[in-house]
C-alpha cells in the first residue's frame, strides 16, 4: 500500500451498533499490530435515525457491553451521518450489509473509484453482518466483525 495513512470508514444504518463495533475492533487490531501510524479509522451512519438536533446518540448499551467483554472502550463515540464528502476523505468505505452499500452509493453519488465494500467480502464466507438491533445477538455480530476486520487488515498489510 502507499506510504501515507489509509483512511477507513465503517458504515451501518444508525452508527450505534455494528459500525462502531467495527471501528473499535479495527483500531484495536491496528494498535496490537503496531500500525497506528498507517491508519485512520472512523464510523458513520447512512441514516439520521440516531441523530437528534444535530447530536448523535451514544453507542447502544448492549454493543458497548460486547466491546467491553473484549477489552475495548468506545467512550465518547456518538452517531454521525456519512456525507458525500466522505467519499473523497476515505480510501475505503466499508458497509455491514447490502442495504448499507446501496445507501452509501446513493449518498456518495455512486462509487467511481471502487472504494465501497462489504466487510465480510474480505473473508472466505461473504455475507451481511446481521444487525443486532433486530437479532439481539451481539456476540455473533462481534464474531463476524472481528473476522471481517482481521481479514481486511491482512489484505491491507500485503
Amino acid at each position: 500500500m502507499k506510504n501515507d495513512k489509509i483512511n477507513i470508514l465503517f458504515v451501518c444504518l444508525g452508527n450505534i451498533c455494528r459500525s462502531p463495533m467495527a471501528e473499535f475492533c479495527m483500531k484495536d487490531l491496528i494498535k496490537k499490530a503496531g500500525l497506528e501510524d498507517r491508519f485512520e479509522v472512523a464510523s458513520a451512519a447512512t441514516s439520521t435515525e440516531e441523530i437528534w438536533n444535530g447530536i448523535g446518540n451514544p453507542v447502544y448499551p448492549p454493543a458497548r457491553e460486547e466491546l467491553a467483554r473484549h477489552g475495548l472502550s468506545c467512550e465518547g463515540k456518538r452517531a454521525v451521518q456519512m456525507n458525500r464528502e466522505d467519499y473523497g476523505k476515505y480510501d475505503l468505505l466499508i458497509g455491514m450489509d447490502h442495504n448499507n452499500l446501496r445507501n452509501m452509493r446513493r449518498i456518495c453519488g455512486g462509487d467511481p473509484e471502487g472504494k465501497i465494500h462489504l466487510l465480510m467480502d474480505y473473508t472466505p464466507n461473504p455475507h451481511d453482518v446481521a444487525d443486532p438491533w433486530w437479532t439481539g445477538d451481539f456476540e455473533t455480530t462481534w464474531q463476524d466483525i472481528d473476522e471481517g476486520c482481521r481479514a481486511l487488515l491482512a489484505e491491507l498489510e500485503m
